[in-house]
């Protein structure tokens, strides 16, 4: 047997409920971007370097190896 909540008693807890949410959302500190490459880009850049790096050295062995390749055949 289930009973049903008075509407006074969920109407107090909403209010309670939202004026913390609000007091907690007007404590938060804007913090401002640092200049300059940041830890993601030089891992992006780094990731693009050695991938190039790979294909160009394949691409050497090809061409010495098998007369094949694209930049390196012979």
């Amino acid at each position: 047997m289930a009973r049903k909540a008075s509407r006074r008693s969920g109407r107090k807890s909403e209010t309670k409920g939202r004026s913390k949410k609000a007091a907690a959302v007007a404590e938060v500190e804007v913090v401002e971007e640092e200049k300059g490459l940041g830890v993601n880009d030089g891992i992006a850049i780094g990731t693009t370097i050695l991938f190039l790096v790979a294909i160009l050295l394949t691409d050497y062995t090809l061409g010495t190896e098998y007369g094949t390749g694209l930049f390196f055949a012979k």
